[in-house]
């Protein structure tokens, strides 16, 4: 495959590489970029620091300055082209990946269970169970419902998830997404976490 799969811009660089510098082996780990399922008529991401030693030697490497980033082969051929920015959403700011491909119809209509029933929070614990936690628990993640208000879920995220840098693109790409087409009466999705406590190395504090 010619040319890199995933354009980074500098200012989604710049974040990146400010969130690895906290650890005194920075130097060492890289990004993986991957795609985390299906929801609805979109992917789903998920994205982790991850040691240089622990990469798989059959992933796609790419080098974005001084940052190695890594990509599963079972994710490359649909992030073909993508790009990953910084949001521009200033209630949710953090990285974003703006992706060209879509999944085929096929695979998309094997997104959220067709199933779900029962009250809402019955069935957003439902979707956190069956479709979000085992794909986050790759990472030692976890999100475990908090409460609802109206037709916005608020979350608690754990294990690998508190204190993540990443943590806002698994939200808004990922978790958000799923829970959102599955049940259309949801609106928002918060996410509650004391990320400064976690113990996660890659937090990144809000700069006003």
């Amino acid at each position: 495959m010619a040319g890199p799969v995933l354009t980074i811009t500098d200012k989604a660089l710049k974040k990146i590489l400010g969130i690895r510098s906290q650890e005194p082996d920075g130097d060492d780990l890289a990004l993986e970029v991957r795609i985390a399922g299906v929801s609805g008529a979109k992917f789903t991401y998920e994205m982790a620091m991850i040691g240089l030693k622990d990469l798989d030697p059959t992933d796609r490497r790419e080098l974005h300055g001084e940052l190695t980033v890594t990509i599963p082969q079972d994710s490359t051929e649909n992030l073909q082209g993508s790009v990953l920015d910084v949001s521009r959403d200033l209630l949710n700011p953090g990285l974003m990946l703006d992706n060209p491909n879509s999944p085929s119809p096929s695979i998309a209509r094997s997104g959220p269970p067709p199933d779900l029933t029962g009250p809402v929070e019955q069935r957003v614990i439902q979707v956190l169970d069956q479709q979000i936690n085992p794909s986050i628990a790759a990472h030692g993640g976890v999100a475990e419902l908090v409460a609802i208000e109206g037709t916005t879920v608020y979350l608690r995220l754990g294990g690998g998830c508190q204190g993540c840098g990443m943590a806002s693109v698994t939200l808004s790409q990922g978790i958000e997404t799923a829970i959102r087409d599955a049940i259309p009466e949801i609106t928002g999705v918060i996410d509650v976490t004391d990320h400064a406590s976690g113990e996660n190395p890659f937090y990144e504090s809000a700069k006003k």
